[in-house]
């Protein structure tokens, strides 16, 4: 029986250190915690819209200099079938799919840039106590691949800046990426969830396996 306790006490302290808190976290630190774990220690609070305005998110911008801007990036990086590229960065061509809707889509005019938390979401939740250069890393979040996703403009739009109390995926097969994800970028960014939100991110996510996410901490 003692070594019994003592073997718990042992998984105990290795989980402890596997599955930091964020309390005393700082920015560039790395967590790793199951989803669910990460939902509760998310600070809930009303959101407040106050204030905003899309043009204090800058975007899209160039950050390396290479002719390519983060729209551009993204759909480099996630086609099925690469595009073209000419000149400074003019992309023709090319295959994307849509998981919000389980759709292919060809050329880069049929894709939105989705910001998988939206601006407006992101600032009632915290970001409006951002600094510029912060709400323009957020708009332009190549750190993280789940922070960006290029999706049919159709399911973007009609998204828009809901939450998932509000708003889920067509494509039930997407959903449990869906809610995890946006987890994701809510830790990564320090942001709240409302309690309309929480429920339903709780709700989707009882549903699905409890992912173990690791997460860079921007902010």
């Amino acid at each position: 029986m003692r070594f019994l306790r003592t073997a718990a006490a042992a998984v105990a302290a290795l989980a402890a250190v596997a599955l930091p808190t964020t309390a005393h976290a700082d920015p560039g630190d790395t967590i790793t915690l199951p989803v669910r774990q990460a939902l509760a220690r998310l600070p809930i609070a009303d959101e407040d819209r106050t204030g905003y305005d899309r043009s204090l998110f800058k975007h899209w911008i160039d950050e390396d200099k290479d002719g390519c801007n983060t729209r551009a990036e993204v759909l480099l990086e996630e086609a099925v079938v690469a595009p073209e590229r000419t000149g400074r960065c003019t992309l023709t061509g090319g295959t994307w799919y849509s998981p919000y809707d389980d759709r292919t889509i060809e050329g880069p005019r049929g894709s939105d840039i989705d910001h998988r938390v939206p601006l407006a979401e992101a600032w009632d939740s915290g970001a409006d106590e951002m600094t510029a250069a912060e709400r323009q890393a957020y708009a332009n979040d190549l750190g993280d691949p789940r922070s960006l996703i290029a999706v049919s403009a159709s399911s973007n739009r009609s998204k828009a800046d809901q939450d998932p109390a509000t708003w889920m995926p067509p494509s039930e097969a997407n959903r449990c990426e869906y809610v995890t994800y946006w987890v994701v970028v809510k830790t990564r960014w320090g942001l709240a969830v409302d309690p309309s939100e929480e429920a339903a991110l709780s709700e989707n996510l009882s549903r699905c396996s409890d992912e173990v996410i690791t997460v860079v901490l921007a902010r």
